[in-house]
C-alpha cells in the first residue's frame, strides 16, 4: 500500500485511489463497492481493493455483513493511530540505518570523518553526481568549463532534478560552443533555471542543495577524479566562491538558437520585424549582441546559436547601421545605452551538465 512520493498520502502509506476513496466515504453515511466506484471513476475491483486496504488500516468498517457496505472512521482518531505505527517504522529504519553505519565506519577504517570523498574512476563519479543531483531538493549551483566531461551530461538527464529545485549554471564563454556544454544546454532549457556566462571561471563545480560539492582533483584533467565535499565550511566557501562569480555574469538564453524557435521566428537567419528605425531589434540581433556584448567572437556566436556565421555578421552590421556605429566596442555600448542587451524573452533557460 506504497503510495508515490508526490502523492498527499504517502505520509500515511496510502496510494492515491485509496486515499481518493477515503476522502469520498468520509462525505457520505456509508457506500458500497459499486457506489464507490462510480464516484471516483474506477472499475468495482479496484473499488474493492482500495476499500480493503482502508480496512486493514482501520480507516474504514463494514456497516453490513449481508450486503457488504462501508462507512470511514473517525479521520482524526483513526488516522491518527495509523500515522503513529509509521513514526515506528521510520524510528526502527533510523536505528538500522545508525548501525549499519557504525559497522561501515569500522570496516572501512577514519575517513576524515568523511568530509570528503575521493572518486577515482569516471564511472564513479558519473553515478555518485547522478545520486547527488537527484536528491537535490533546493537548489543546483554549477560552474562548467572545459574540458568537459561527457557522462556527466547524460548522468544529468537520465537521473533529472525534482520540481522545484532552482538551477543557476555559469559557463565560460569561450568554452560555450563545445559540443558537450551546447547539447546540455539545449536539454536543460525549459526548467525552469537560470544560464550565465563569465570570460574564465576559477574552477568546475556543481554544489548540491548546499550541503555537498563536487569538483575535479584537478582542473585541467577531469579523468583524474574528483571530490564530494561534505565539509559544512567548505561547502559553505564553495558556495560563496559561486555567488561572486554568478553575481559578475552576463546573462543569457538559447531562445534564438534556430532549433529553439518556432517558423515565425526565422530558421534560416531572416531577422523578424523591429518596432522602428529607433524602437528596439528583433530577438536575434538582441541576443547576438548579447554573446558579442559578453566576449563571444562570431563564429563562436554562430556555434552557440546554430547560425552561419555571414548571418552573424549581418545582424551585427544591421545593428551598426541603426546605431550609427562603426566598430564593434561602439556597438556593444550604444546597444546598453539603448537598452538593447536587456534581458530577452527566454531568459533563464535552465541548463545542469558538468
Amino acid at each position: 500500500m506504497d503510495a508515490p512520493a508526490d502523492s498527499p498520502w504517502s505520509g500515511a502509506g496510502l496510494d492515491p485511489l485509496t486515499g481518493r476513496v477515503l476522502e469520498h466515504l468520509v462525505t457520505v453515511p456509508s457506500a458500497d463497492a459499486d457506489e464507490v466506484a462510480a464516484a471516483v471513476g474506477v472499475s468495482t475491483a479496484d473499488a474493492a481493493r482500495a476499500l480493503r486496504d482502508l480496512a486493514d488500516a482501520s480507516l474504514a468498517l463494514p456497516t453490513d455483513a449481508a450486503a457488504p457496505r462501508w462507512a470511514a472512521g473517525p479521520p482524526r482518531t483513526s488516522l491518527s493511530a495509523l500515522l503513529a505505527r509509521r513514526r515506528a517504522e521510520l524510528a526502527r529504519t533510523e536505528g538500522l540505518v545508525e548501525r549499519l553505519h557504525e559497522k561501515y565506519e569500522t570496516v572501512s577504517g577514519p575517513r576524515s570523518a568523511h568530509l570528503v570523498e575521493l572518486l577515482e574512476r569516471e564511472d564513479e563519479v558519473s553515478a555518485r553526481y547522478a545520486q547527488l543531483l537527484k536528491g537535490c531538493t533546493t537548489e543546483v549551483l554549477h560552474l562548467a568549463k572545459p574540458p568537459y566531461v561527457t557522462s556527466f551530461g547524460v548522468a544529468a538527464e537520465a537521473s533529472g532534478v525534482a520540481d522545484g529545485v532552482r538551477m543557476r549554471s555559469v559557463y565560460e564563454t569561450e568554452g560555450f560552443s563545445d559540443e558537450v556544454s551546447l547539447a546540455t544546454a539545449v536539454r536543460g532549457t525549459g526548467r525552469g533555471g537560470e544560464l550565465r556566462l563569465a570570460p574564465r571561471l576559477p574552477v568546475k563545480l556543481v554544489v548540491f542543495d548546499r550541503t555537498a560539492a563536487l569538483l575535479p582533483v584537478r582542473g585541467d584533467r577531469p579523468s583524474a577524479g574528483s571530490l564530494v565535499v561534505h565539509s559544512p565550511a567548505l561547502v559553505e566557501a564553495l558556495s560563496d566562491l559561486f555567488e561572486s562569480v554568478w553575481r559578475d555574469a552576463e546573462p543569457m538564453s538559447l531562445s534564438s538558437r534556430t532549433d529553439a524557435l518556432p517558423p515565425a521566428c526565422g530558421h534560416h537567419g531572416t531577422p523578424l520585424p523591429d518596432t522602428g528605425a529607433t524602437g528596439s531589434p528583433d530577438p536575434r540581433t538582441r541576443e547576438i549582441l548579447h554573446l558579442m556584448a559578453a566576449g563571444m567572437k562570431d563564429d563562436t556566436i554562430a556555434r552557440v546559436l546554430k547560425v552561419s556565421r555571414r548571418t552573424v555578421q549581418k545582424h551585427v552590421s544591421d545593428a551598426g547601421t541603426r546605431l550609427g556605429a562603426r566598430t564593434r566596442f561602439q556597438i556593444a555600448l550604444l546597444a546598453a545605452e539603448r537598452g538593447w542587451l536587456g534581458e530577452s524573452q527566454g531568459l533563464g533557460d535552465a541548463v545542469v551538465g558538468r
